[in-house]
């Protein structure tokens, strides 16, 4: 393989930071493998989750992380034929076309270090194919890093989760990096009244621009209730959204939908959540996105149509650059909650 070692951020122990040094790359590409240069990667709340280890105990540390970039392939192994030599390309973590590969076997401080099928918090990666969707090279590379989560999460929840129709009213609780298209997704698709619930004031000044009608802040979600209602009507949103995974959130946004409504949880909880069931025996839905159901090798030609005819534009959703030697500080900015979508830019 042509690249024997590269800067990466390692996952060492849970709930510590990255560490930042050099890893040791396979001797060669296995069967639907690709490596590719990493250009630029976002940071997912997934990736903040990983870290806080609030699935449980790590048994995979220590391991590479990432999941959302744009990156130049550099060599193919057996079997690859989505993608080849010098296409740019979206790293995703939904799988689309070509082969799974096994995930990546590196070396780092003489032991072995994991990965999935795809990592992107790294100079260069070895990636599955099938997780991986070519895109023409004069596409904005920054922007389109977010296609292989933000972006497609978001037009996925309107799509395929909420199926959000003409004159719905939509709430979304949360409008960053997912949220904020959520909204301009959810306008696209005729919803109106739509609402966005977001404590930080840039961020609801942005989902404005965005599409959204009104805005609430959220210290406490349930300080909006009585206001949120006066806006889509006292028996509740036909559709809510949350991405905050915040449990008072979550249960707030349960209670504000309608009796047939459907509440969609983008945000993981670390936390149980507390809901009256009795509503969901009588046509009231709760249900979780698993990234939107996005079909990658199909959503992300459509969103480039649509943002090369002028019809949707993500500007200022990345909010935050940062060099690779400095994620800690970006992760830092990304918890604190201010931030849209904040970018590592592997040229830095």
């Amino acid at each position: 393989m042509q690249i024997k070692t590269a800067k990466a951020a390692i996952l060492a122990r849970s709930h510590e930071l990255l560490i930042v040094d050099d890893i040791e790359f396979p001797d060669a590409l296995g069967v639907g493998q690709v490596l590719v240069k990493v250009l630029y990667t976002t940071i997912c709340g997934a990736q903040i989750n990983e870290i806080a280890a609030v699935k449980g105990p790590d048994k995979f540390l220590p391991h590479l992380l990432g999941h959302e970039a744009t990156a130049e392939v550099i060599e193919v192994g057996l079997g690859v034929r989505t993608v080849k030599p010098g296409d740019i390309v979206v790293l995703h973590w939904r799988p689309s076309l070509g082969i799974q590969g096994k995930p990546a076997s590196y070396r780092w401080r003489g032991a072995t270090l994991n990965a999935g099928w795809v990592t992107t918090f790294s100079e260069y990666a070895v990636v599955s194919e099938n997780r991986m969707t070519p895109i023409p090279p004069d596409t904005d590379l920054k922007i389109a890093a977010l296609f292989g989560c933000a972006i497609t999460t978001a037009m996925g929840v309107v799509a395929n989760d909420a199926k959000i129709k003409l004159g719905e009213s939509v709430v979304v609780f949360g409008v960053g990096g997912v949220g904020l298209p959520i909204v301009q997704f959810a306008a696209m698709a005729g919803a109106y009244p739509i609402v966005a619930v977001e404590f930080w004031s840039d961020k609801r000044e942005r989902a404005k621009a965005c599409g959204a009608t009104h805005t609430f802040v959220r210290p406490i979600a349930w300080d909006s209730r009585s206001a949120i209602l006066d806006v889509v009507g006292q028996k509740g949103a036909d559709k809510i959204v949350d991405t905050t995974g915040n449990k008072t959130v979550i249960e707030c946004a349960y209670d504000l939908t309608a009796p047939e409504g459907t509440c969609v949880l983008v945000g993981v909880p670390s936390e149980k959540v507390t809901i009256d069931t009795l509503p969901l025996h009588f046509n009231k839905t709760l249900t979780g996105s698993h990234g939107g159901g996005s079909r990658p090798h199909i959503d992300i030609p459509r969103i480039l149509k649509l943002m090369n005819a002028g019809k949707i534009s993500f500007d200022g959703m990345i909010t935050h650059e940062f060099p690779l030697e400095r994620i800690n500080e970006a992760i830092d900015v990304m918890r604190g909650g201010a931030a849209g979508r904040v970018l590592i830019d592997m040229r830095l």
